[in-house]
């Protein structure tokens, strides 16, 4: 299993339903709402198998109200 997060800037007045649709997707395991550069952050799980890339951009950036992602890949947890 791999663990990456993604942050989200979202369209103006578009955080909630960005959020709500990335919950009802039921691909990201938490999702936060955030202050400073992005507005939303959240966590997802992938099998090794995996391609981050096209996970990103075939089930996260089609969501209407995203301006832009910032993915962050992980290696390890401590």
């Amino acid at each position: 299993m791999k663990t990456f997060f993604v942050q989200f800037k979202c369209a103006l007045g578009k955080a909630y339903d960005v959020a709500s649709e990335l919950a009802e997707a039921e691909i990201a395991s938490e999702i936060y709402s955030t202050a400073g550069q992005y507005d939303l952050m959240a966590k997802f799980y992938v099998d090794d198998d995996v391609d981050i890339g096209h996970f990103v951009n075939e089930r996260i950036q089609i969501i209407d109200g995203i301006v832009e992602t910032f993915t962050t890949v992980t290696f390890r947890a401590f």
